[in-house]
């Protein structure tokens, strides 16, 4: 309910994942049954085996913060659904709504898998010749080398499922790729990445410019460093497409060659789509969260939906665990 689209496109977007995957795990949408049911009528979502529908009272905003909200609206679609994955009702919440709420709302009913320390958003990044998967994309702003090396396993497990990998290369960001460059916790997760080998497969430090080359598959840093290049990334996206549509406008010439080559620019445009996967989900909790872009419309949601039941076939969190026991023994080892 609390997206910046409203609950229209989440019911367009369920109708849409139905179409494209009649297999697709029964869908619960978690809101304000009045607003709610005539949507899914209109939509022809009317088969309960298929799409149920559980009441909510109360919306948390964009506005709303995060911990407040949480002990005010407890009746929200948001903490709802979080209950329902707690409780063993779903195995996925996909939500559009406030993302430090999200965050804070799943850590605090879902507590942190046996091990892990802190969980990271996940997000697939298109790169050349592919996609990569950045963690952590903003959940954890001040990270410990320990934290990363939770990262580097969570985004392994994830990049394996989402892209289909069955050992990707895990690069650790920095300023420079030579010995000792970087910030003290880069050099501690670096000797700590190292000595990790046959848990992930460390590819060693990149830097910037090799982020969008066929370099490696998962990128990670803390936090801050994540989002920051997460939403750079973005905000590059939507500026080169409005330059280039600009002036492929500016004559009718430029206009003629643009219609040729139009077939070129939906497949560029399909490939740097930040819409393809949908969403970031929220990696090392005990019951899954996928978060999505408050702006997501209904083919960003069906994306989302489609990567959340991808998790529910995947069973991921069994498998994460048993890496991030091994990675901790190592830890304790070094201790």
């Amino acid at each position: 309910m609390g997206g910046d689209l409203g609950p229209v496109e989440v019911v367009e977007a369920v109708k849409l994942a139905l179409q494209q995957d009649q297999g697709l795990n029964p869908v619960t949408l978690v809101g304000d049954e009045a607003l709610l049911r005539p949507l899914v009528d209109k939509a022809g979502l009317k088969d309960p085996a298929h799409v149920a529908i559980h009441h909510a009272s109360e919306i948390i905003t964009m506005e709303d913060k995060p911990l407040q909200a949480l002990k005010r609206k407890k009746d929200s679609s948001m903490v709802r659904a979080i209950e329902l994955v707690k409780e063993g009702h779903a195995s996925v919440v996909v939500s559009c709504g406030n993302t430090g709420a999200l965050m804070a709302g799943g850590t605090l009913k879902l507590r942190t898998m046996e091990g892990v320390a802190r969980p990271a958003l996940g997000a697939v990044v298109p790169r050349e010749n592919g996609h990569f998967v950045l963690i952590d994309a903003g959940a954890n702003p001040e990270a410990k080398p320990e934290h990363l090396l939770h990262n580097a396993i969570l985004g392994s497990h994830y990049c394996s499922l989402m892209l289909g990998l069955p050992a990707p290369k895990i690069g650790l960001m920095t300023i420079g790729t030579e010995e000792g460059k970087g910030n003290a916790l880069v050099a501690e997760t670096h000797e700590l990445l190292k000595r990790a080998h046959g848990i992930i497969n460390y590819a060693g430090p990149i830097e910037g410019f090799q982020v969008f080359a066929d370099h490696v598959d998962v990128v990670v840093c803390d936090g801050f460093v994540g989002n920051i290049m997460l939403k750079s990334w973005e905000s590059l996206v939507n500026f080169f497409t409005g330059m280039l549509k600009e002036e492929l406008r500016a004559n009718p010439l430029r206009m003629g060659g643009a219609f040729l080559a139009q077939g070129a620019f939906k497949a560029l445009k399909e490939r740097v789509n930040p819409e393809r996967y949908g969403g970031a989900p929220l990696l090392g909790l005990r019951g899954n969260v996928l978060k999505a872009h408050g702006s997501s419309n209904r083919h960003a949601i069906r994306s989302a939906i489609r990567a959340a039941n991808e998790m529910i076939k995947a069973d991921l969190n069994h498998r994460i665990e048993a890496d991030v026991q091994r990675a901790n023994l190592l830890l304790t080892t070094e201790a």
